[in-house]
């Protein structure tokens, strides 16, 4: 398993490799990056990470580059964007799911369905002639627990 400094390593590799210089405000929004469980907004991780006196300006300034540099992924629901690692993600594929009630995200990380999405952008890949490169697929609905207090409070 690669440690989280190897992983630091490896990511200020990449921006040294485009020219672009490490600072440790990227570090640390990197390392909020990486031990986050859930995916974050920008202001989500300006307020985990204002005592370490990161701007809000810095944080957006950072996840661009980031995600030109294809090491972050925006996952844009419902007017906000969401932030993950797409590399050394602790989940790196899968689709996800926006309650529309409470607006809880969640990954749905599963086999079958990775392997269905895998066999989604190679079909889309050979019938249409393209590269897929990424895909964001969310799904919106109703969490299990809001499902089941939307049906007892019908009752």
């Amino acid at each position: 398993m690669i440690c989280l400094s190897e992983n630091l390593l490896w990511y200020q590799e990449i921006l040294s490799n485009h020219g672009i210089k490490n600072t440790k405000q990227k570090e640390l929004i990197l390392i909020e990056l990486m031990n986050s469980s859930c995916h974050l907004t920008a202001e989500e991780i300006y307020q985990h990470l204002k005592e370490e006196k990161i701007g809000l300006a810095t944080v957006y300034r950072s996840l661009k580059i980031f995600v030109k540099l294809g090491i972050v992924k925006v996952i844009p629901i419902g007017g906000i964007n969401y932030y993950e690692l797409k590399i050394f993600s602790r989940k790196p594929l899968h689709i996800h799911f926006k309650c529309s009630n409470c607006n809880a995200m969640v990954d749905i990380d599963d086999v079958d369905i990775n392997l269905d999405y895998i066999k989604l952008n190679q079909r889309v890949e050979q019938k249409k002639g393209l590269e897929v490169k990424d895909a964001n697929i969310t799904l919106l609905g109703l969490c299990k627990k809001c499902k089941e207090e939307l049906a007892s409070n019908a009752n």
